[in-house]
């Protein structure tokens, strides 16, 4: 019964939390630098086009096309535009008649502008999430579902509180470490109840990623990172002044998300394995049943450093093909600040995960049986 009312209670502090987003959004002064509106449309000719074929990538053209566009949504519903669409290496969205796509409508001094700003993808999106979501209910049921709120819980607190804080300019390490543990504790409560290893697992949770974090915060200050140096840290320095934003804790910040869910996963599986053993035998010693929680982590730890580090060098191989294609040496590429976060973080999350193991058993082994 307690768990149940702990479910309706965060599936109702998700769903405030998503109404009022907009209005939190408001709140900090965002304001647009230009009035400009994302609508669906639809191609309805292409009146005139010069295209060559991309010389690098095979089916992808190059050149510009004039095309006739209708506006089937938003304020501009049923306008029609001719505007001029421009294939280039990086937008290269190609227009051909009954095309539905995003259009940019931009007004600015009375002028309106409209260019193809994408291809229609949500809708792929929107199927995968369902899908996904269907079939963690299907095979998990009332436990998929609880599993399915925390990962919506998750991510709504990432993006209505940790980010509206940052942008209000609150010191960016407490806070991190305050709503990942709000975060750690709902997600397991969720998946486990509230039970004895589920303690135990959100304790050595913490002491993972803290042990992380602190690993990234003495790196990016001796090695002399910050936020800028990560991706997308230039373009936020344009939008820095308008808030108070800072970025001095972004590295950590990642670091924290990054590794959550491994350090996550280790420890509710040292967790439960010492639950069963203590189930089995309840009269084990604290210090036996503590050997019992190493020796389980010994085999997870190795796996799951390797998923975190290859997870970070997926997202980075087109960085890593570069470097090979550029014929670069060790000294200059290993000196790269891009480079030396995409390490920093997968071994700093490594450490979290294995560090996490000790915590775990020693938790597990300490707290009352009762």
């Amino acid at each position: 019964m307690r768990d149940r009312i702990f479910a309706v209670v965060i599936f109702l502090i998700t769903i405030f939390l998503l109404i009022f987003m907009p209005q939190i959004r408001t709140g900090l002064g965002q304001r647009p630098m230009f009035t400009q509106e994302f609508a669906l449309g639809v191609v309805q000719d292409v009146l005139e086009e010069d295209l060559t074929e991309d010389p690098i990538v095979a089916g992808r053209y190059r050149g510009i096309q004039k095309i006739s566009v209708k506006i089937l949504d938003g304020s501009k519903k049923n306008k029609v535009y001719e505007t001029y669409n421009t294939l280039s290496a990086l937008h290269n969205t190609r227009a051909y008649k009954d095309l539905k796509a995003v259009f940019t409508i931009r007004t600015q001094d009375e002028k309106e502008s409209i260019w193809l700003y994408n291809q229609k993808r949500d809708t792929h999106i929107y199927i995968l999430a369902l899908g996904f979501s269907f079939s963690l209910i299907f095979l998990g049921k009332r436990q998929g579902l609880k599993s399915l709120l925390g990962l919506v819980f998750t991510c709504t607190v990432i993006v209505s509180l940790l980010v509206p804080a940052l942008f209000a300019g609150f010191a960016s390490i407490p806070i991190s470490i305050l709503l990942v543990s709000v975060v750690t504790f709902v997600s397991f409560i969720l998946v486990s109840g509230f039970s004895r290893k589920t303690y135990a697992a959100i304790l050595g949770t913490i002491c993972g990623i803290s042990i992380a974090g602190l690993i990234s915060i003495i790196v990016s200050y001796t090695a002399n990172l910050s936020g800028v140096n990560m991706e997308g840290g230039e373009q936020l320095l344009n939008i820095a002044p308008d808030y108070n934003l800072k970025l001095n804790g972004l590295l950590f910040i990642s670091i924290l998300i990054a590794s959550l869910g491994a350090v996550m996963d280790v420890s509710m599986s040292v967790s439960s394995s010492m639950h069963e053993i203590l189930t089995i035998d309840p009269s084990i010693e604290k210090k036996k049943l503590f050997k019992s929680g190493l020796n389980v982590g010994k085999d997870i730890t190795g796996t799951m450093s390797n998923t975190l580090i290859l997870a970070f060098a997926g997202t980075s191989l087109p960085l890593i093909m570069m470097i090979w294609g550029y014929g670069m040496s060790l000294r200059q590429f290993i000196n790269i600040p891009k480079i030396v976060i995409h390490i920093v973080q997968g071994l700093a999350g490594s450490m979290g995960i294995i560090t996490s193991v000790p915590c775990t058993a020693f938790f597990a082994a300490m707290l009352p049986r009762k």
